[in-house]
């Protein structure tokens, strides 16, 4: 009896661990800051919470803080995501070549994924530091003069869009090359016997049978770079100023600076939305795609 009950209850048991798992770490927490975003908080242990139900909600969108800091998010991820997508590809297609050494080059350009992003962060604080700095020295080279990369509101954003390209372009390439081995022969073949060139090749075969993975490589990159807080927090805090200042920035200057946990939480609901709503668009292209194709 004991044994049979086993036998159809054992998968349950394997799968609770994970279940509490997901419960405790991503759906209670999730949970805890809606309804927290509905109130006001103190820092105090003894203050209680005020329910000011749409206030934080309204307060943000009219907040032209809030409103640049959603800007400069789109900004950075769809410039770094670009870039990614595009090197990443164009890369892999060349390690899709046999040549010699290119498992080293492939290994060389993987050592930027596999870097913690603080490390990285700290590491490129000295490429760009304004005296010393391996970039400022590349251009005093050539005559022009010292740039202050992370310390001008102009350049910041933008030189950090940079450090996430060099760290997360080796994920892209990885994906594609992961998908490039997944295209049949076939294709390839008859286009040789129907003497197509190499452009055409890319252009008609190679390309829209990779479609569906590069999707998936933008998905993935898109959800992971909308989020990025350790490169920007241990490189500018989200200066000069609000020049770098994300929505990941700004809610946890909300919460651990000002303290206004419910306006915090309020600023992550928006955000998690907007990023489950483009996951999900681009999870329906992807879809859309592979029926296509």
């Amino acid at each position: 009896m004991l044994l049979k009950w086993v036998d159809k209850n054992l998968k349950y048991v394997f799968t609770l661990p994970t279940i509490i798992f997901v419960l405790a770490m991503v759906v209670f927490p999730l949970l805890y800051t809606i309804r927290l975003s509905f109130y006001e908080t103190s820092m105090s242990q003894n203050a209680p919470m005020v329910w000011v139900g749409l206030k934080n909600y309204t307060n943000m969108f009219t907040d032209s803080r809030f409103i640049m800091a959603v800007y400069r998010t789109l900004i950075f991820s769809g410039v770094a995501l670009f870039f990614e997508v595009v090197i990443g590809v164009t890369i892999a297609l060349f390690l899709n070549r046999n040549f010699l050494g290119k498992n080293i080059v492939k290994t060389a350009f993987l050592l930027p994924m596999v870097a913690t992003p603080v490390a990285i962060g700290l590491v490129w604080t000295l490429i760009y530091e304004p005296t010393i700095g391996i970039m400022n020295v590349v251009l005093g080279n050539f005559g022009i003069p010292p740039q202050l990369w992370l310390g001008s509101p102009d350049t910041a954003l933008m030189s950090l869009a940079l450090v996430d390209i060099w760290q997360w372009t080796p994920m892209v390439m990885l994906i594609t090359l992961a998908g490039i081995s997944a295209i049949p022969e076939e294709p390839y073949e008859s286009a040789m016997i129907d003497g197509a060139t190499r452009w055409q090749t890319l252009s008609k075969i190679t390309i829209p049978l990779l479609a569906p993975t590069i999707i998936v490589a933008i998905i993935l990159r898109l959800i992971d770079v909308l989020k990025t807080f350790d490169i920007i927090y241990s490189t500018t805090q989200g200066g000069p100023g609000f020049a770098s200042e994300t929505l990941n920035i700004l809610a946890y200057r909300q919460a651990f600076e000002n303290f206004q946990f419910g306006q915090s939480s309020a600023t992550l609901v928006v955000f998690f939305v907007f990023v489950l709503a483009v996951a999900l668009a681009f999870i329906k292209i992807k879809s859309k795609v592979e029926v296509d194709f």
